[in-house]
């Protein structure tokens, strides 16, 4: 059984299309995406208990901290995490990422400067997922640039302003129609005759 949980998503997805189709159940895409997302978390938790007990024999994996400069930095389950030494974590932006990473498996990434500026970094399975973390920060899509294998933007969350990092998203943004009807892509200007 496969230990990376990043692509439990995908994996639902296909099996509730399979179930979808095999028992003839009237499911749009969206709603099979809409239901693959929510069932995620579940079948995450499915798996982790599934894997407890091989992991009992496993030695286990800490967070090793490091000392870079003016920053804490630690690697915990495939996400990297810095932490300023005279940041509160009990601060808004700390208590953001930690509260991201402990709730999306999509964050691979999180860096708190100041008590107030989160950087984070985000690999999105789907435009779905994509589109969750630039609504949910409150991001501009006409703010948004692509750096190579990734778009950066700018947004903001309860007043904690958030310089997020998309890693991948070029490859999802090249279905062009649906990521403009998602309203990731901004729409062109129209010439008016």
């Amino acid at each position: 059984m496969s230990q990376n949980l990043r692509h439990v998503p995908r994996k639902v997805h296909s099996a509730l299309e399979l179930a979808a189709t095999m028992l003839d159940l009237p499911l749009t895409a969206q709603h099979l995406e809409a239901l693959a997302l929510e069932m995620a978390g579940p079948v995450r938790a499915l798996i982790a208990e599934a894997l407890a007990d091989v992991r009992e024999t496993t030695p286990v994996r800490y967070a090793v901290t490091a000392l870079t400069g003016e920053v804490a930095v630690s690697e915990y389950a495939g996400c990297t995490t810095a932490v300023g030494l005279d940041v509160d974590l009990d601060s808004p932006a700390a208590d953001l990422a930690a509260r991201l990473r402990a709730s999306q498996h999509d964050v691979t990434a999180t860096e708190v400067r100041d008590r107030t500026t989160l950087g984070l970094t985000v690999r999105p399975q789907s435009l779905t997922c994509w589109s969750w973390w630039v609504h949910r920060l409150n991001v501009r899509v006409d703010d948004m640039r692509t750096d190579g294998d990734s778009v950066t933007a700018t947004g903001s969350y309860r007043g904690v302003a958030i310089n997020l990092r998309g890693e991948g998203v070029p490859d999802l943004l090249t279905d062009r129609a649906a990521a403009r009807l998602m309203g990731l892509i901004a729409e062109p200007a129209r010439c008016s005759a």
